[in-house]
């Protein structure tokens, strides 16, 4: 379990001409582990999991686990507001060879926190890999408990949680109920570093996209104890953990890989590309961030 630390990237899904662009994808997942990047996670919601079908969604798993070959951890995203649907795409991302799955909160239909703790029961007893719950209320409108989280990890394959509440207490407090060794992930850059502080391993990220090295640096210092450095860079990183999300996510981040030469900008619909003003505000960011001259 202690793969599981420092500078995740949710990696975005290349398209071109409307479909996944598996070469930009292979040669964007070799320049995030070149750039330090500590693990990977495909066909998250920064993969636009929602509009990928089932067939893609489990082809961009296969490319991610054969093109990393063992040198990061892959947490292969797995969730869905369908139990069932959940635990395909989990015993997919087992078959294939991710190291882990990301389960995100079931969205849409509010599960109580018992049909919470039966849903992941359900695809822990169903896989043999570590499971990560997803916990982010702005997008699935249910918040999980600590409570419902301390009796999930009871259990043999829940390891941790990715928190994107926002909300810093939730480390210490998960901290507290359920120890050291349950795997703390923020899944919010902006406040990455105090999660950190409050006892964190590490963070899913949506700025490593675009600068791994920086996010990379800013966890090693963070696990190091070394918070003076670490917010040396986030002072770096602030602008463009904010202007990524100026519109919707991966929106923003998909322009500023495209900035980079990394991959085109395209979304799929009910997404768009960012307007004109985003597209300077997220420029300056990366500017300010050191990824590109003025």
């Amino acid at each position: 379990m202690t793969r599981f630390k420092g500078s995740i990237t949710a990696l975005v899904t290349p398209f071109k001409d409307g479909a996944v662009d598996e070469a930009a994808f292979r040669a964007f997942i070799n320049w995030q582990i070149e750039q330090g990047t500590h693990g990977m996670v495909p066909v998250g919601t920064t993969g636009e999991s929602p509009t990928l079908s089932h067939n893609e969604h489990d082809r961009v798993i296969e490319i991610c686990v054969d093109e990393v070959k063992g040198r990061v951890p892959v947490i292969a995203g797995a969730g869905s507001n369908s139990t069932e649907e959940a635990i395909g795409f989990s015993r997919h991302a087992e078959k294939v060879g991710a190291d882990a799955v990301l389960v995100v909160t079931p969205y849409y239909n509010k599960p109580t926190q018992e049909g919470l703790y039966r849903h992941f029961k359900a695809i822990n007893d169903a896989i043999g890999i570590p499971i990560i719950i997803y916990n982010i209320p702005s997008r699935s409108v249910i918040d999980m408990s600590v409570e419902t989280m301390a009796r999930l990890f009871e259990l043999k394959n829940i390891a941790g949680v990715k928190d994107a509440t926002a909300n810093l207490a939730r480390a210490s407090q998960q901290r507290q109920v359920m120890g050291p060794d349950f795997i703390q992930l923020s899944g919010e850059d902006a406040t990455a570093l105090g999660f950190m502080a409050h006892g964190g391993h590490g963070c899913i990220s949506v700025s490593s996209n675009v600068a791994p090295r920086l996010c990379a640096e800013m966890q090693e210092a963070c696990l190091k104890g070394d918070y003076a450095t670490a917010l040396k860079v986030q002072d770096r990183l602030m602008p463009l953990h904010t202007n990524l999300f100026l519109e919707t996510n991966p929106s923003p981040v998909k322009y500023a890989a495209s900035v980079l030469g990394l991959m085109q900008d395209d979304v799929r619909l009910p997404l768009i590309p960012v307007t004109e003003g985003t597209k300077q505000a997220v420029r300056s960011a990366m500017v300010h961030a050191g990824l590109i001259n003025a």
